[in-house]
């Protein structure tokens, strides 16, 4: 049963990685676009994201849910060491909808639409940085755990695991890397007015997302960390980064072609790679503690507690992805097989 546990884990990751990840970047997209395009985007997030946002961060929770329940060392270490910054991702998430819902909602337009408007975009790009630097305080070999013999500053055990150079370009990478989803998808949502705006956004994030990414890659080789050692070495990892980069020449044909669906599968094959490239390598060693790594599979909850959970998960699954599926189909968010 711990299999069916690690899937709906992974599978909780990919999907809010893909949903949640293309939310974020719709925000950080109007924020780095002229008033006039902002204004095109605007119109087409609320046709888009309106009827599913709040849908695209329940995986989040059944993420935590799950580590909480099945990997409670694991979580319990995550989230004492890495607190600080998960309190301000959860708080970015909350403001971020606050300000989605009233910007579109509030009976006044007055001047508050324009708080809500640089609430909703600010807290769009700020938000996944700090889920960024979660991850790359959880890879960057900088926890502490307290042990008898040593008792760490405030500084070591609660601020330096995720705020360092390194963790913060992770969250930069991340942030740009939903931009890059995003576009892809809304290409496929656009009216004519739209559509060069997305193309031209897409394209910019495309290259600052290769770029970033091989910024991150090459300052966690020389700043000697272990996470993007183990990347490099691994054959797998190096083969899944070569693919990504090879996905990029059919993804732009597909979307100059004006082809949403394949446009939208290689970007989502992309972002696939990305993760496997992160977890792969080191998996079941996510944990990296100072000196040490955690296996995500030590101290797991008694077999009952696995079994049980298990069992709901796939119950939980039978009900939830089918209503999703419907959710989204009723709202015209699927649309296999048509063309733009």
């Amino acid at each position: 049963m711990i299999t069916v546990v690690l899937f709906f884990l992974a599978f909780s990751l990919l999907l809010y990685v893909l949903l949640g990840g293309a939310d974020f970047g719709a925000g950080i997209i109007e924020l780095f676009s002229s008033e006039d395009n902002q204004k095109i985007t605007k119109k087409t997030i609320y046709r888009v994201m309106g009827p599913v946002w709040e849908a695209n961060h329940i995986w989040i929770i059944i993420l935590i849910v799950i580590l909480w329940v099945a990997f409670p060392q694991y979580y319990k270490v995550m989230v004492t060491s890495l607190h600080i910054p998960i309190t301000l991702m959860l708080i970015g998430i909350t403001l971020r909808g606050v300000a989605f819902v009233f910007r579109h909602y509030d009976a006044y337009v007055d001047n508050s639409q324009r708080i809500y408007n640089w609430l909703f975009r600010v807290s769009s790009l700020v938000t996944p940085i700090f889920l960024g630097m979660i991850f790359g305080g959880m890879i960057s070999s900088k926890i502490v755990i307290p042990t008898e013999e040593f008792t760490p500053s405030f500084a070591e055990a609660y601020i330096t695991p995720w705020f360092n150079p390194f963790s913060f370009l992770v969250g930069i990478f991340f942030a740009s890397l939903c931009a890059f989803l995003s576009a892809v998808l809304l290409i496929g949502e656009a009216d004519e007015e739209g559509y060069p705006v997305y193309v031209r956004k897409a394209k910019i994030a495309t290259i600052v997302v290769v770029i970033l990414g091989f910024i991150t890659i090459s300052y966690g080789y020389f700043a000697d960390r272990y996470f993007v050692e183990g990347i490099i070495k691994n054959p797998i990892s190096v083969s899944m980064i070569i693919l990504s980069a090879l996905c990029l020449v059919p993804l732009w044909f597909f979307i100059k072609k004006g082809n949403r669906i394949y446009s939208r599968i290689f970007a989502g094959i992309q972002v696939i790679l990305i993760i496997a490239v992160a977890l792969i390598p080191h998996f079941p060693n996510i944990l990296l503690i100072k000196n040490e790594s955690m296996s995500l599979l030590q101290n797991t909850a008694p077999d009952s507690v696995i079994k049980v959970l298990g069992i709901s998960l796939l119950i939980g699954g039978g009900i939830i992805l089918p209503g999703l599926f419907h959710l989204l189909k009723s709202f015209k968010l699927i649309k296999i097989l048509e063309r733009r």
